[in-house]
């Protein structure tokens, strides 16, 4: 859903959010190498407040015309 965010920036926000306890890395040790992110509980725990923000930023997308 973030088709212009570069792998490198990709990667510097999912290690401050495993930083943050707000998720959690899976190396599998496989070639090639491949890592899966989850949400901690700690992460599943925002679940109701980031829906609310989301419900807003929707809100405001259609009171304003924007599409994205």
């Amino acid at each position: 859903m973030l088709p212009e965010i570069s792998e490198r920036m990709l990667v510097a926000q999912l290690r401050e959010l495993e930083a943050d306890k707000l998720v959690s890395r899976i190396v599998y040790p496989e070639v090639p190498p491949r890592v899966e992110y989850e949400l901690t509980e700690m992460g599943y725990s925002m679940k109701s407040m980031l829906q609310s923000i989301s419900d807003w930023g929707e809100m405001h997308r259609k009171m304003t015309g924007e599409t994205e």
